[in-house]
């Protein structure tokens, strides 16, 4: 591959980086193409985009953008998938979905995750980062909180009224 042409493809892998929150890599050689298919698929079907890169070219696109990368660099061994996505436990769960569903695969297999500016590495992470709270998650129990105090207001005054109503309608009704 000429110089050129590997420059293209880090200014590209560089953009797509900047373009995701988070992105995880991940070892899938040893899968068939049917189950790469298949992975493409759910990839696909949970707006995760998976991206097959040369460890060289992924490394010099980490250097080249903005951040502290320097903890994923050891990780950079072997065939490298990377799944991008804007939601932080997305990949992770759908790794987990796959190795559920085959329950003697070792693939895929997570090496690193870079998540809202956090680094995870190892596939003992796994669990980890799936039952992290996306940012949409965490502000829908934001508000979830907030609304709970008034919501309390508003029942105990309608529960009130209602117990105030029968009482009056009960002495009322004695005379």
């Amino acid at each position: 591959m000429r110089k050129e042409d590997k420059a293209i493809i880090i200014d590209k892998i560089a953009d797509t980086l900047k373009q995701y929150s988070c992105f995880y890599l991940v070892e899938t050689a040893g899968l068939n193409a049917e189950k790469t298919s298949d992975l493409r698929r759910a990839c696909n079907a949970a707006d995760i985009k998976l991206l097959v890169v040369k460890n060289t070219l992924l490394h010099k696109a980490l250097e080249k953008i903005e951040g502290d990368y320097s903890e994923l660099y050891p990780c950079l061994e072997g065939a490298t998938s990377v799944m991008f996505s804007n939601v932080g436990n997305a990949p992770a769960k759908l790794i987990k979905d796959v190795l559920k569903k085959n329950k003697d695969a070792a693939l895929p297999r997570l090496k690193a995750a870079y998540v809202e500016e956090t680094v995870y590495v190892g596939a003992d992470q796994l669990d980890t980062l799936a039952s992290i709270k996306s940012k949409n998650e965490l502000i829908a129990d934001v508000i979830a909180l907030l609304q709970s105090p008034a919501k309390n207001v508003v029942s105990a005054l309608t529960s009130g009224g209602t117990k105030l109503h029968g009482i009056l309608e009960t002495l009322s009704n004695k005379e």
